[in-house]
């Protein structure tokens, strides 16, 4: 359920703005509150508000005869007290976003921004930065689109993951596929989520050895053992800080000694 709003105070006012000045406006304006807690107040002068104080730490109002507002952040006060109120209204908001389907439970337009959200009644999905929502009506079973995300393989799994977990995908794919590269560990890499995808030693905490998984495709194998990924930026080795992904192993000799 949506439970954002954004609040919007109209009428004949007198604004303050302190901070190490003193500055004071009186017209009719619009205040406009964000969930976020940034007071815009607009006059029909131009596009920048008249004044604004971005993220207050708190804003407090009344509505005893005409409203008054107070927000504050550190050594900045905004105060607004209307002569004459002309509205007074909370209108329910979300973040804006391109449209990537429609809500199975309500039927609303599903929109990416930093996530998944439904403009209708707000479900929300975490989806990774660097995936791709599917646009092509190959939708999970569930109603929801799918998307492509590479970590290791390319994967199409459920905005859900409570449906389809990106993570067991990728930990039926490469969960001990690497040996830990530490010369005197005999372990190998298991696929865990610690903050982020990673592989980490199974021996841990005696080997705190692990490389964050990156957005990629293997797509052959580092000098220093490890595999190397395709990635946006290139080709790296799962080991971040390896200087050695475009070199190539040497193979070990099968011919008699």
């Amino acid at each position: 359920m949506i439970d954002d709003a954004i609040r919007v105070l109209a009428g004949d006012c007198t604004v303050i703005a302190e901070d190490a000045d003193r500055e004071e406006y009186r017209g009719r304006v619009t205040t406009i509150v964000k969930p976020d807690n940034t007071v815009l107040v607009h006059d029909t002068d131009g596009y920048q508000p008249v004044a604004w104080l971005t993220r207050a730490d708190s804003v407090s109002s009344d509505r005893t005869g005409d409203f008054t507002l107070v927000a504050k952040k550190d050594t900045q006060t905004l105060r607004i007290a209307a002569h004459e109120q002309d509205g007074f209204a909370h209108y329910p908001s979300s973040a804006a976003g391109t449209p990537v389907g429609e809500c199975p439970d309500c039927g609303g337009t599903l929109v990416r921004s930093t996530g998944v959200h439904c403009v209708g009644c707000g479900d929300r999905y975490g989806v990774p930065a660097d995936a791709t929502i599917r646009d092509d009506q190959a939708d999970c079973d569930c109603g929801l689109p799918r998307m492509r995300v590479e970590r290791g393989l390319a994967f199409d799994v459920c905005l859900d993951r409570g449906c389809e977990s990106l993570d067991a995908a990728v930990r039926q794919a490469f969960d001990r596929e690497w040996a830990c590269p530490e010369p005197d560990c005999d372990g190998d890499l298991r696929i865990l989520r610690r903050g982020g995808l990673i592989a980490g030693c199974e021996h841990y905490p005696d080997c705190d050895t692990g490389f964050a998984v990156p957005a990629g495709v293997v797509d052959g194998e580092c000098g220093c053992g490890l595999p190397t990924f395709e990635t946006a930026s290139g080709v790296r080795c799962l080991d971040a800080t390896c200087d050695r992904a475009l070199e190539t192993p040497v193979a070990e000799s099968t011919a008699d000694d």
